[in-house]
C-alpha cells in the first residue's frame, strides 16, 4: 500500500487561517484523507454511480451483486478494506444484456449510465488514472461530465478520494456545507457562491478542508444556530456518511 499522506502542513495552514475551523481540528486529530489508489478511473465512476442516491448498504449490496453477473472475472484488489473482488471491465459491461444488468438491482437510469461509462472509457473519453493525472481538475471535470450520470459533485469526489488532488472544494456537497454552518453557527446552510468565496483563505489545502469540515458535520453535540446541541444531526447525504472512515468518495470511507 501507498505511504500515508502526511496532512501536516495542510492542518497548520488552515488552524492559522481560519480559527473556527482549528478548533475543528484540534477536536478531531489528525487528518485520515488517504487516495484509494487501487482503482482505475472507470471502476471508481461506477461504483460512484451504483452509490448515488442510495443507503450504504444496499449500494454495497447492489455492488456485490453488480461484481457476482460476471463469475469469469476472478480478479481481485487489494485495498484499505483488504482484498476485494475487481469490478468487470467495460467490455463486459457492455457485453451483458440491459436485462441482466438491472437483475442485480440497477434502476434502468443506472444501467444506461454505466454503459454509457463503459462505452466513453473505451473510445478514450474516460481517461487512464495516468492520463488523468496530467490533466486539470477543470479539465477532468469538462471531460467526465460528458459522460450520462456523472456530474461536477461525482468528479470532485473522484479528485479527492481518488486522485489526492489536494485543493479541491466541493461546494455543492451538502455535509460540506452542513459542516461550515454548523462551524459557523449559521441558521442555514451556506449558498455554494458564498462558501467558494469563504474557502480562498484555505487554499491550497481545500481538499483537507473538506475533511474536515465533514467531521464537523457528523458532531452531534455541534449544533447549528437555533439547534439544541446533543440533538441527532441531519444525515449529510452520503457526502458525509462516505467521509467517514475511507478515503474516496462519501460512504464512510475515512474522507
Amino acid at each position: 500500500m501507498p505511504k500515508k499522506p502526511d496532512h501536516s502542513a495542510a492542518c497548520t495552514h488552515l488552524s492559522r487561517v481560519d480559527r473556527k475551523l482549528a478548533r475543528i481540528i484540534a477536536r478531531t486529530g489528525p487528518c485520515a484523507l488517504r487516495p484509494e489508489t487501487a482503482q482505475s478511473i472507470f471502476e471508481a465512476l461506477l461504483e460512484s454511480i451504483i452509490y448515488q442516491q442510495l443507503n450504504g448498504k444496499v449500494a454495497a449490496n447492489i455492488t456485490a451483486r453488480v461484481k457476482a453477473l460476471f463469475p469469469e472475472n476472478t480478479r481481485r484488489i487489494r485495498t484499505r478494506r483488504g482484498l476485494v473482488d475487481g469490478f468487470p471491465s467495460p467490455e463486459q459491461i457492455l457485453g451483458a444484456t440491459e436485462e441482466r444488468l438491472r437483475s442485480a438491482g440497477l434502476s434502468r437510469a443506472k444501467m444506461l449510465a454505466i454503459r454509457d461509462l463503459a462505452a466513453k472509457t473505451l473510445d478514450g473519453t474516460v481517461p487512464t488514472v495516468k492520463q488523468a493525472h496530467h490533466m486539470t481538475d477543470e479539465e477532468l471535470i469538462e471531460r467526465l461530465d460528458s459522460v450520462r450520470g456523472i456530474g461536477r459533485w461525482t468528479v470532485e469526489m473522484l479528485l479527492i478520494f481518488r486522485l489526492g488532488r489536494p485543493d479541491v472544494l466541493a461546494v455543492d456537497d451538502y455535509g460540506i456545507r452542513k459542516g461550515f454552518a454548523k462551524i459557523q453557527r449559521l441558521a442555514a446552510l451556506p449558498k455554494p457562491k458564498e462558501l467558494l468565496t469563504y474557502g480562498e483563505r484555505w487554499r491550497p489545502y481545500r481538499s483537507v478542508a473538506c475533511w474536515y469540515l465533514w467531521r464537523a458535520a457528523e458532531m452531534k453535540d455541534l449544533p447549528m444556530a437555533g439547534e439544541q446541541g446533543g440533538k441527532s444531526a441531519t444525515p449529510a447525504k452520503k457526502s458525509a456518511a462516505k467521509a467517514g472512515t475511507k478515503g474516496k468518495r462519501p460512504r464512510a470511507k475515512a474522507r
